[in-house]
């Protein structure tokens, strides 16, 4: 199974934190509020949905390409490497609000169709009320029945349902060509962070979780790249200081 297994060298980040930091924090500037809450019956009836065709005794396996493999936000019950096929990680969900604002939009990372995907399949732990558990995790999630997939793992096919980006979701858009995604990911911030914060951060974990995509790897070397040409503040608060003293 390709794509699964950790390489055995991993070259450094070229993205660090230090670069990261070179970027204002945040920005108090917050766009409009894009989703409705959907009706209450929303998110019982798709979870019965779901394990009506899931059809696995009761088990609810989940794949993660993303922050669920680090903060599952739900009970863990078993974990395993898997890869899927016919999705892809893309930054494809527009953000005006989080990590993104009005004047800097940003790209948050989803599931999207095509390609293939390695990540981590989990099982959850559903006590004997496998319908509540999966409703408190979809309550959690934006409101987009997920998907089904067969993942693959180094013990056999699990069917797993995946939280994936669709086309009519209204903060849908597809992935731009790599330089223009690298433009915004170095330049998006919002109330709670930045773009290249959240870009680190998902390599860094992906790579603690045995998983290296290629995509994600040429992305961070492309918004470092473009860190790299902002003045370090560190660099220019010495300057000011030397600057204030030789004045003096």
């Amino acid at each position: 199974m390709s794509g699964l297994k950790h390489p055995p060298i991993v070259p450094t980040l070229r993205l660090t934190r230090t670069l990261v930091d070179r970027l204002p924090p945040r920005f108090d500037e917050r766009g409009p509020v894009m989703l409705e809450d959907p009706p209450p019956e929303f998110y019982h009836r798709t979870a019965a949905g779901l394990l009506e065709r899931l059809d696995t005794q009761g088990a609810v396996w989940v794949f993660a390409a993303g922050s669920l493999i680090w903060n599952p936000r739900m009970e863990v019950a078993e974990r395993r490497a898997a890869q899927v096929t016919g999705w892809r990680r893309a930054f494809c969900l527009t953000d005006r609000r989080f990590r993104g604002c009005p004047s800097t939009p940003g790209l948050m990372m989803s599931l999207d169709r095509g390609g293939a995907c390695s990540g981590v399949v989990l099982r959850m732990d559903t006590g004997d009320d496998p319908l509540s558990a999966l409703v408190s995790l979809l309550q959690k999630e934006p409101p987009v029945p997920p998907e089904h997939a067969t993942a693959e793992t180094e013990t056999g096919l699990v069917e797993a349902i995946l939280f994936a980006a669709d086309p009519g979701f209204p903060l849908y858009r597809p992935e731009p060509a790599m330089d223009e995604l690298a433009d915004m990911l170095a330049s998006a911030v919002g109330h709670i962070g930045t773009m290249a914060e959240y870009l680190l951060n998902t390599v860094t974990e992906l790579e603690r979780a045995g998983v290296h995509d290629l995509h994600l790897w040429q992305l961070q070397e492309m918004v470092a790249e473009r860190l790299e040409r902002l003045p370090d503040p560190v660099c220019a608060a010495l300057d000011a200081v030397h600057d204030v003293h030789a004045a003096g």
